[in-house]
């Protein structure tokens, strides 16, 4: 038996931020990270809406990229002054992904962060609260998803929190908010929204109702990334619809080692001035991780199909994966990311020496392969990696090498 589980509500297209307007409930925390959402307009709207429909409302606000768990538990505690009967994340990935977790620890106090990252083990939510999900991104689609990423900074370490009952309630995929985002951001999220789509199509987990939500948003990503990326803001709202079917399907579907090695790998070097954002280290990760999972068959075969639906001709499945790989790298060159972790700056632009030096990779590398072996995503990746295949997999994304293994 599976399970298929999305919102109950999604409101999506333009003034779709009017549905707040007809929520019931006495009090709202607000969830929000920097300033652009205030900047904007959102924030105010969101306050308004919220006061129309006759709540009381309150903002946590500075919820930081990459949170933290202790941003987590200073929300849970704010929660817990208030008592909400409704929590509202609106913003990228950072501030929903924050507010999932802040939620957990709002209904169970007593609850640790270890015992929220067991996966699949979250206990019954909405005994307080109900969650509404606004992104104003267009990757990370945790609007619809049953995923959080919190950072222990302490450790160095990004851990997805996997669970169904921290799917939102209500998601709101307005792309009015999305038409703001910098352009870098667009280029980060929307190679992590291709790379949601792709992984869940090759998952183990994939079904026949994840299936047609990855491969429309493949090819709709595949239309409008880049000219949403050059300014095009018709392409820039079809994303935004792309991003969220892609979380649909992962959602359900699960994910692979490309989001294993983008989380253990993330904040594993940030001692030397940076992290590697998560969309672009999906956007080097991934033609890697097509080419070593193709060596399994049925993985082989599925990433065929993705090249017949993009449409990218060869004759033989081998041609058609040589193919997938070459789009997504040209993709990358047109998105201004980097191919590998060598020349990835400080900036997240392509450099001639990056950030994380040689030296250092390689003393951290049978820790970061250790770990990445060990996340929730690796499960349901097609083919398993040993140790030693994570680490040289993971020299290759350093290094740029082909992988023949």
């Amino acid at each position: 038996m599976a399970r298929f589980t999305l919102p109950r509500d999604i409101y999506h297209g333009k003034g779709a931020l009017d549905a707040l307007k007809t929520f019931e409930g006495k009090k709202a925390m607000v969830c929000v990270g920097g300033g652009s959402m205030k900047k904007f307009g959102f924030l105010d709207k969101v306050i308004a809406n919220l006061k129309e429909a006759g709540m009381e409302v309150e903002v946590f606000e500075g919820i930081e990229p990459d949170p933290s768990v202790d941003t987590v538990m200073r929300g849970a505690q704010a929660m817990e002054k208030f008592q909400p009967d409704w929590i509202v994340a609106i913003g990228g990935g950072s501030p929903i992904d924050a507010a999932k977790a802040m939620w957990i620890k709002y209904e169970y106090p007593e609850i640790t962060f270890p015992e929220m990252c067991k996966v699949f083990g979250i206990p019954q939510l909405r005994r307080k609260a109900r969650f509404c999900a606004i992104s104003s991104t267009s990757g990370t689609a945790t609007e619809v998803t049953a995923f959080s990423v919190i950072t222990d900074y302490e450790q160095g370490i990004k851990y997805p929190l996997a669970d169904f009952e921290i799917t939102p309630d209500v998601a709101i995929v307005d792309p009015t908010l999305a038409e703001t985002m910098p352009k870098k951001l667009v280029a980060h999220t929307g190679m992590d929204a291709m790379t949601h789509a792709i992984e869940a199509y090759v998952s183990t987990a994939n079904c026949d109702y994840t299936d047609p939500l990855a491969i429309h948003a493949i090819r709709m990503i595949q239309h409008d990334l880049v000219g949403s990326y050059n300014g095009d803001m018709e392409k820039r709202d079809a994303m935004h619809n792309a991003q969220c079917l892609a979380g649909m399907a992962f959602s359900n579907a699960l994910l692979g080692i490309v989001h294993s090695m983008a989380h253990k790998t993330g904040a594993a070097f940030a001692d030397y001035g940076a992290h590697i954002i998560h969309g672009a280290a999906n956007a080097m990760y991934l033609p890697k991780v097509i080419a070593f999972n193709a060596k399994n068959e049925t993985a082989k075969a599925r990433y065929a199909v993705i090249a017949d639906e993009m449409k990218l001709g060869g004759s033989s499945n081998d041609e058609k994966v040589a193919l997938l790989i070459a789009y997504l790298r040209k993709m990358n060159d047109d998105l201004n990311i980097p191919q590998c972790i060598a020349h990835y700056g400080a900036d997240s632009y392509p450099c001639d020496q990056g950030f994380v030096p040689e030296k250092v990779f390689l003393e951290r590398l049978p820790e970061i392969a250790r770990n990445a072996i060990g996340d929730a995503c690796t499960g349901s990746n097609p083919r398993i990696p040993t140790q030693e295949e994570m680490e040289k997999l993971l020299k290759c994304c350093y290094y740029d090498w082909e992988v023949d293994f």
